[in-house]
């Protein structure tokens, strides 16, 4: 495997009450790169994305996290190199801003320390890094939707992870917090180097915001590259069943597609 990959899918399936959700996927996720998982509901991204993270077990297949088996590795020593979001962060509402931050600290520690100098320094970087700092001692529950996703992303930021993957990071958000939370996505990505795997809905935020493209259809991967590979093959009508005009972003010379008609 070539040293640029961080992450790598081979051969997998996974299977629930013997219906299989995904099958023989293979994938390779370059270092310092931005993926975006996306096609129609029920193909398998959430599948796909929680079995990379180490949430479900596959029925055949690996994945290798810098070349070793995830399954095989103790937990603290994935979430020093992986940070995960899941869909629903419902837990711990009860609790400020930066204990929340403070637990992406745990991996780093023995169980009977303390937090550290180094500690308290990373995370008072996350809290300053998603512009909370103004918001760090009030409850989670008190925030918006969009300052509770960006607490979320600081207690991610804060194990200092080499790769973060997210699963619909922008669920639930009006078009402003979408589109807040999609920039922070990105400024870590450039600033911090942090590789990022996630799965959208929307495919011209997926477009904008990535650099490469994973599109599952059936349980499998139909097709993988830059936006503008991907959706100027027939892909929105194959995949999506929409026939659409396609023109380009002048800010970021990304694509971006208009729908014309459901086929």
């Amino acid at each position: 495997m070539s040293d640029n990959i961080i992450l790598s899918v081979k051969d997998l399936s996974v299977s629930y009450k013997e219906k299989n959700i995904i099958e023989n996927i293979n994938l390779d996720i370059e270092k310092g790169k931005v993926y975006s998982i996306i096609g129609p509901n029920g193909c398998g991204k959430t599948t796909l994305i929680r079995t990379m993270s180490r949430s479900i077990r596959p029925k055949s297949g690996c994945v290798e996290l810098n070349n070793n088996d995830i399954f095989k590795l103790k937990t603290k020593n994935v979430a020093k190199k992986m940070a995960v979001l899941s869909q629903n962060n419902m837990t711990m509402s009860e609790i400020s801003v930066k204990t929340l931050v403070q637990y992406g600290r745990f991996a780093h520690k023995e169980w009977w320390m303390g937090s550290s100098s180094e500690d308290n320094e990373i995370v008072e970087w996350a809290i300053e890094k998603t512009a909370l700092v103004d918001y760090k001692d009030r409850k989670i529950n008190t925030l918006s939707g969009g300052e509770r996703q960006r607490a979320w992303i600081a207690m991610s930021i804060a194990q200092k992870p080499e790769i973060l993957l997210l699963d619909e990071p922008t669920t639930y958000l009006d078009i402003s917090h979408q589109l807040e939370i999609l920039e922070l996505i990105s400024r870590l990505n450039k600033e911090e180097k942090i590789t990022i795997l996630m799965v959208l809905h929307d495919i011209n935020h997926a477009a904008r915001y990535s650099d490469e493209l994973i599109v599952i259809k059936d349980k499998h991967v139909y097709t993988k590259g830059n936006p503008w590979k991907v959706l100027e093959s027939n892909v929105l009508r194959d995949v999506f069943r929409v026939d659409a005009q396609i023109s380009k972003d002048k800010e970021t010379n990304k694509p971006i597609f208009y729908a014309k008609k459901v086929i």
